[in-house]
């Protein structure tokens, strides 16, 4: 009978440590909502902060405005980063996010990118390229929730494109979305994030035109932290570390303008 206590008490110890070693290692773990247009970027920038700290950083990526409706139906967030700084700000008025926290981390840049076999010539012709025969379907984010999809819009009807390829657009449910139609054939051209252009996963395997920035309105993008979140003194020091040179510098590396 004593061996039985014994074995029992092992046991619910062993459960306890578990337990609590589950606890600690779920504390640890920061959730962040972030515009797709973040993806290469701040993965190599979650990495280096797990790193330096042992916090853990999970990404969810998606369009800004998704991610926003997602908050706003409760999803458990304790920071969010946006590629367009009206969906925070919403947030914010709704009583969702932190109105102190609110910080614009940099201005994201439209590109037009085509398969690096494509015979168009959009690096010496733009958007002008997309007018060829051989263009069936275009590539964009969908404006209605993809702050890059409502960039490309403006930038067509900039160039008084607009309303003769519009029947050529196939909509991603976000910017990375559209790169993927591109990449993989299911349009001959895309408009694209800067920063998954100049990622190295899709530098190989393609060409692009940076779209000048006075075509579309800027893309200020802004991150702020949940007002739900259960750990906001380890959110606002990852904040924190955004502003750091080593977290600047991915940022740059991936094309995007800081801000002062």
């Amino acid at each position: 009978m004593l061996r039985f206590y014994l074995a029992v008490t092992v046991c619910l110890a062993l459960i306890s440590t578990r337990s609590w070693t589950q606890e600690k290692d779920k504390k640890s773990e920061l959730l962040v909502a972030a515009a797709a247009d973040l993806n290469p970027a701040l993965h190599d920038i979650a990495q280096q902060y797990e790193k330096k700290t042992g916090i853990g950083i999970k990404l969810s990526f998606g369009a800004s405005g998704a991610l926003t409706q997602q908050i706003e139906n409760g999803a458990p967030f304790d920071l969010f980063f946006s590629a367009d700084m009206d969906y925070p700000k919403r947030l914010i008025v709704e009583g969702q996010a932190d109105a102190a926290s609110l910080y614009q981390y940099s201005l994201g840049k439209l590109v037009l990118w085509v398969p690096a076999s494509s015979p168009l010539d959009v690096e010496h012709q733009g958007m002008a390229a997309l007018l060829d025969g051989s263009v069936k379907k275009i590539a964009i984010a969908n404006p209605e929730h993809a702050p890059y999809g409502r960039a490309a819009v403006a930038a067509l009807k900039h160039a008084g494109l607009y309303d003769r390829l519009a029947d050529r657009f196939v909509m991603g449910e976000n910017v990375s979305q559209a790169a993927q139609f591109a990449e993989s054939g299911n349009a001959q051209a895309g408009f694209v994030a800067l920063a998954h252009a100049m990622s190295s996963a899709a530098k190989s395997l393609g060409k692009f035109w940076v779209v000048p920035a006075d075509y579309y309105p800027p893309l200020e993008q802004g991150a702020v932290i949940l007002s739900r979140s259960q750990h906001k003194k380890e959110v606002a020091e990852f904040l924190q570390y955004l502003k750091t040179k080593d977290a600047s510098d991915v940022l740059r590396k991936y094309g995007f303008t800081l801000q002062n």
